[in-house]
């Protein structure tokens, strides 16, 4: 039997639930995934190997309209997908008119490759608006398959899965068969860290925190981790520290509860709070966390 291989890539606006999709498909949680929009900040890659095929998994931030240097780079990671796609998922939910950006939307309509529609959340709708909407999004892009789907619940969703396998071109693997993503080890604990953040603080902390981990030593019994959580503004230090540092703490706890699941092993998380003034509209600041190559 011929290897089939290839990049799939999720694209729709923030919360529609891209995240969780891609974690179902892979079995492991890859990408955060919160009730608050804009989770996602990297295009990242899981893999999911089979005997005979590769599948590469882009989860990209949610389309918005950029309102400073960091939103701009985001959204360079969704261009980049529709670039090296040979499957395209738009993922809309139900009650959906379209992506926020008008030019994105274009692009779904006239694209080259193969895309699936996936209407999400149908467990919140019934069968007459479910009805309602595939005919709406059946004329809106009538180029797509349309698949009502509930990434939550899995409904359909191994279904979608093996109609990807199906869409996907001849190719031998792009990557090792054992490996499940293409970022390192503290990019995950990064993510982990921001995630509880994004869980525990409100109003526009979550978006002005930054995650670096400068320390990670693996032991036989134990991973040693050292992480900075960086802020905006002297007063956001404060907010994330909490009375007596209790908040950080909370965040502390949790976090280590969750990166033990995710090594399968015992940590010793050390969290430090660091002001780093504007760093998200800072090309230099945003090309060292890794989200732009501008010059």
């Amino acid at each position: 039997m011929a290897h089939k291989a290839g990049f799939v890539n999720i694209i729709g606006n923030p919360n529609v639930g891209k995240s969780t999709l891609m974690n179902a498909f892979i079995g492991e949680r890859l990408s955060i995934i919160t009730s608050k929009a804009q989770t996602t900040r990297h295009r990242i890659l899981g893999i999911v190997n089979g005997e005979d095929f590769q599948m590469i998994l882009s989860d990209t931030p949610g389309i918005i309209k950029p309102a400073y240097e960091l939103q701009a780079s985001m959204m360079d990671f969704v261009k980049s997908a529709f670039e090296d796609a040979d499957v395209l998922i738009y993922i809309v939910e139900i009650g959906e008119e379209g992506l926020k950006d008008e030019a994105f939307f274009n692009k779904i309509s006239n694209s080259e490759v193969p895309v699936l529609l996936l209407l999400n959340k149908i467990d919140k709708s019934n069968q007459e608006q479910l009805e309602e909407q595939v005919q709406y999004w059946a004329e809106k892009v009538p180029t797509a398959e349309i698949h009502p789907i509930s990434a939550l619940e899995g409904f359909n969703v191994p279904a979608v899965f093996n109609r990807i396998i199906e869409l996907l071109p001849e190719s031998p693997a792009f990557y090792p068969k054992d490996t499940l993503t293409d970022k390192p080890e503290r990019f995950f604990v990064n993510e982990i860290i921001r995630e509880k953040i994004l869980m525990h603080y409100k109003k526009e902390i979550p978006y002005s925190v930054e995650i670096e981990t400068n320390e990670f030593f693996e032991e036989e019994k134990i991973i040693r981790m050292r992480s900075i959580i960086m802020v905006e503004r002297d007063t956001q230090k404060g907010i994330i520290i909490g009375h007596k540092g209790a908040a950080l703490k909370r965040v502390g706890v949790e976090a280590r509860k969750d990166l033990e699941k995710f090594f399968g092993k015992q940590v010793h998380l050390e969290l430090y709070v660091k002001v780093n003034k504007n760093w998200r509209s800072d090309s230099n600041q945003l090309r060292r966390f890794g989200y732009t190559d501008k010059k």
